[in-house]
């Protein structure tokens, strides 16, 4: 378990530092991850400043260094941005599966952050340490992710034949695997949530993203190489796929 964990911690740290480089690159403006409001004031200045703490945040986590702390700090930073940018728009997230979509993958890293906390030592040692978790922090976690699973799961079938535009045309039965992969993040979401099989659901869906990140994002990417948005996608599926492992590698994954 402590080898999918540590893949998983590589994962979401790359993903985290790209974001951060995003900020600098895009002055915060994606439709993908939002973390900085169009409304705010200075905005490039507060981009500037979130691209730095990501960066530092990704690179302590990657780095074993501060640990801990970087995953805290991560975790509450994709938490305020979901009550701050996505629960004044609660009506548009009920109604709205962009928005939604983008409030819950915000959600879901947070979660996975969490987890991550609760698993290394951020004590500046050059190796962490895996132990209990923190039995708060990890919790939280891991429910937060769960949750933002089951959502991601309901939003695929409610558009399941846009799902399956995305799919690549050299895959058979693009709407079945749109229709398999709706049911997948439901049951891998209350696997975790319940604890039952819940180590081999969470392992099971960190493939499922990284397998996307392989054969639906990155071929995207190599088309559109100038899209933050196609990046930005590409990241938040390579980070989802870290947080699924680390999830799965967690003590209390069952």
């Amino acid at each position: 378990m402590k080898r999918l964990g540590e893949i998983g911690r590589w994962l979401l740290s790359i993903s985290v530092v790209a974001f951060g480089v995003q900020q600098f690159v895009y002055s915060g403006f994606v439709e993908g991850l939002t973390l900085v409001p169009h409304w705010i004031p200075a905005h490039t200045f507060w981009a500037d400043v979130l691209g730095v703490l990501l960066i530092l945040c990704g690179t302590g986590i990657a780095l074993e260094k501060f640990a801990r702390l970087a995953c805290s700090v991560l975790g509450a930073l994709f938490f305020a941005v979901v009550i701050v940018l996505h629960v004044p728009e609660a009506i548009m997230i009920l109604h709205d599966i962009g928005e939604r979509t983008r409030a819950f993958e915000t959600l879901a890293i947070c979660g996975g952050a969490f987890v991550l906390a609760g698993l290394v030592h951020g004590t500046g040692s050059n190796s962490a340490q895996w132990d209990k978790p923190t039995k708060s922090e990890a919790e939280v976690g891991r429910y937060l992710f769960s949750i933002s699973m089951v959502v991601f799961g309901i939003d695929h079938f409610q558009v399941a034949p846009y799902i399956a535009t995305l799919i690549p045309a050299w895959i058979p039965a693009p709407l079945f695997f749109a229709y398999f992969t709706g049911a997948a993040f439901v049951v891998a979401g209350l696997a975790i949530a319940t604890k039952i099989k819940a180590r081999l659901a969470a392992a099971l869906l960190g493939l499922m993203f990284f397998l996307w990140v392989m054969i639906v994002h990155a071929p995207r990417v190599a088309v559109r190489l100038h899209s933050g948005n196609e990046w930005n996608s590409l990241f938040v599926a390579l980070a989802m796929a870290g947080c699924a492992l680390v999830v799965a590698a967690s003590p209390n994954a069952e």
